[in-house]
C-alpha cells in the first residue's frame, strides 16, 4: 500500500510540472518552451537608422507587432542619430544581428553604404534581407554578384508622396482663388539624396501639371540644401527675399527650423502659405495654430511609419514561409487641422 500511494505521489508531482509549463519534448526531440512564445518560429532582427525618435519608435511597434501575430520574436535595434559618422555602430549592429540566436531573417534601413561584406554574410547564412525606408547600395555594382540576400524593399514612394502634397496644396490654393501666371511657390529640399530629390520632384511635377490644366504657369524656386545647422533657414530668408507666395517643406528637419523663423518672425512671412512633409510636435502646433499667430501652414503629408515596419516584418516572414514577396510601396497621408488628431490616434502622425 506505502508503494502504491507513492507511486500516485509521483504521478501527480509529474503532472503538475507539465502543467505549469515545463518544457516537454517535441516530437523531433527537442525541447519545447511550453508557452507558445514567439520564439517558437524563431528571430527576426530589424535594423533601422535611430531608434529613439517618435518615427522610429512607431516603425518598431509595427514591426513588434507584425511579428508576435505571426509567431516571430523581433529584436529592434538602431544609432542614437541619423549621421553617417554612426554607419561603423551600425555595421556593428548588423554583425550582432547575424549572429542573433534562432536568427531568421534581418529587415534593414542603412544610414549609408559599406555593408556588403554583413550582407554577403546573411546570403551565406541563407537569411533573407528587406530593406526598408531607403536603399543598401549606391549601385548596383556593390554586392558581390550573385550573392545578394535581398528579397524586396518597403518604404514610402516619396514620388507618389511629394505628389499627394501637390495635389493638395494646389486644391486649397485654387480654393482660395490666389492663383494666377507666375504665382511664385518655392522648395525647401532637405539634401541631395533620392529622398529628397524624390519628394521635391513629386511635388514640382505635380503642382505644374494641375496648373498647366488651368491655363497657369507657375514660377519655381529651388533651394537645395544639406542636413547643417541655419541651411534651411538661409533656404527661408532666400525664397523669402525672391517673393515666395507659398513654400513646400521637404522633411521635418525643415519644418523645425523654419517654425521658429516663422513664429519669431511672424510680420515677415504672415502672407506665405506652407505645406510640409513628415510629422512632429512642431507640425502638430503650427497646423493647430491656424494661422492665428504666423503664417499658415496648410497641411503635410505623414509617412505611415507603423505599417513600414508591419510590411518590412510582413515581407521577411512571406519569404519564410515560401510565399511570393514583391516590393512595397507605402502610400503617405494628407493631414490638416481636421484629421490630424485622428492620425495621430492611428500612430500615423506621431509626436516628438
Amino acid at each position: 500500500m506505502k508503494k502504491l500511494i507513492a507511486l500516485l505521489l509521483a504521478m501527480v508531482m509529474v503532472l503538475g510540472l507539465v502543467a505549469c509549463g515545463t518544457p516537454a519534448e517535441k516530437p523531433d526531440g527537442t525541447e519545447g518552451t511550453g508557452t507558445g512564445t514567439a520564439e517558437g518560429k524563431g528571430t527576426i532582427a530589424v535594423v533601422a537608422k535611430g531608434e529613439t525618435h517618435a518615427f522610429w519608435q512607431a516603425v518598431k511597434a509595427g514591426a513588434v507587432d507584425a511579428g508576435k501575430a505571426a509567431g516571430y520574436n523581433v529584436t529592434f535595434q538602431g544609432p542614437t542619430s541619423e549621421s553617417e559618422s554612426e554607419v561603423p555602430n551600425q555595421r556593428n549592429m548588423v554583425e550582432s544581428a547575424l549572429n542573433t540566436k534562432d536568427i531568421k531573417a534581418i529587415v534593414l534601413a542603412t544610414i549609408g553604404t559599406g555593408f556588403v561584406d554583413q550582407l554577403v554574410a546573411a546570403y551565406d547564412k541563407g537569411l533573407p534581407v528587406v530593406e526598408f525606408d531607403s536603399g543598401l547600395y549606391s549601385n548596383g555594382a556593390d554586392i558581390t554578384e550573385g550573392k545578394d540576400p535581398t528579397i524586396g524593399s518597403v518604404a514610402t514612394d516619396n514620388k507618389k508622396a511629394g505628389a499627394v502634397v501637390a495635389e493638395n496644396f494646389y486644391a486649397y490654393l485654387k480654393a482660395q482663388n490666389v492663383l494666377a501666371n507666375g504665382y511664385k511657390v518655392g522648395i525647401i529640399q532637405h539634401d541631395s539624396t533620392s529622398t529628397g530629390i524624390d519628394r521635391a520632384g513629386g511635388f514640382k511635377e505635380k503642382i505644374e501639371e494641375l496648373a498647366k490644366a488651368d491655363n497657369i504657369t507657375l514660377d519655381i524656386n529651388l533651394q537645395e540644401k544639406q542636413n547643417n545647422a541655419g541651411e534651411y533657414k538661409l533656404g527661408l530668408t532666400a525664397l523669402k527675399e525672391w517673393g515666395a507666395q507659398a513654400i513646400f517643406m521637404t522633411n521635418e528637419g525643415v519644418v523645425n527650423e523654419v517654425f521658429p523663423e516663422v513664429k519669431d518672425n511672424a510680420g515677415d512671412y504672415k502672407e506665405i502659405l506652407f505645406c510640409g512633409f513628415d510629422a512632429g510636435t512642431n507640425q502638430y502646433d503650427w497646423i493647430k495654430d491656424a494661422g492665428a499667430t504666423c503664417a499658415l501652414l496648410v497641411g503635410s503629408v505623414a509617412q505611415d511609419s507603423y505599417s513600414i515596419g508591419a510590411e518590412a516584418v510582413k515581407l521577411a516572414i512571406a519569404k519564410l514561409e515560401g510565399k511570393e514577396v514583391a516590393d512595397v510601396g507605402i502610400g503617405g497621408q494628407w493631414y490638416n487641422k481636421d484629421n490630424i488628431d485622428e492620425l495621430k490616434g492611428k500612430n500615423i502622425f506621431y509626436m516628438g
